[in-house]
């Protein structure tokens, strides 16, 4: 599930960052998903929107959402505790909560708190890349 995660998660970069990727393509990709894994890949497009809009993270194209530790869905609430948000070259510690739709397909809001950079010599033994 990780390797498809990840798949959808480059799909989703892709779209968030306004490739001509049709919708249709990313809800196909998303019904493929159990509604745990759609959740949270629906709250990193949204994330992803959300984080650029602070110059800082203007470049960011990436977020890991069980980096450290799983990501939460209770009722149509994602807490993500152990994330990782890719930024340049960077990968940095993130939390974040977000709401999406009953059908696990959009999500609705979305607030988050960047934390340090993670050390590059750790990336590898958490499933990051360079």
């Amino acid at each position: 599930m990780r390797i498809l995660g990840a798949s959808l998660v480059a799909v989703a970069a892709a779209f968030a960052a306004g490739a001509s990727l049709a919708a249709s393509s990313i809800e196909k990709s998303l019904m493929k998903l159990d509604p745990v894994e759609r959740a949270h890949q629906a709250c990193v497009v949204k994330g992803l929107d959300i984080v650029r809009k602070e110059k800082r993270l203007a470049k960011a194209d990436r977020i890991m959402p069980d980096t450290f530790k799983r990501a939460q869905l209770v009722g149509n609430s994602v807490t993500a505790k152990g994330a990782a948000l890719h930024v340049g070259k960077t990968w940095f510690a993130l939390s974040f909560e977000c709401t999406v739709t009953d059908d696990q397909m959009k999500a609705v809001a979305f607030s988050y708190q960047l934390g340090e950079a993670i050390p590059p010599e750790t990336w590898e033994e958490v499933g990051l890349w360079h």
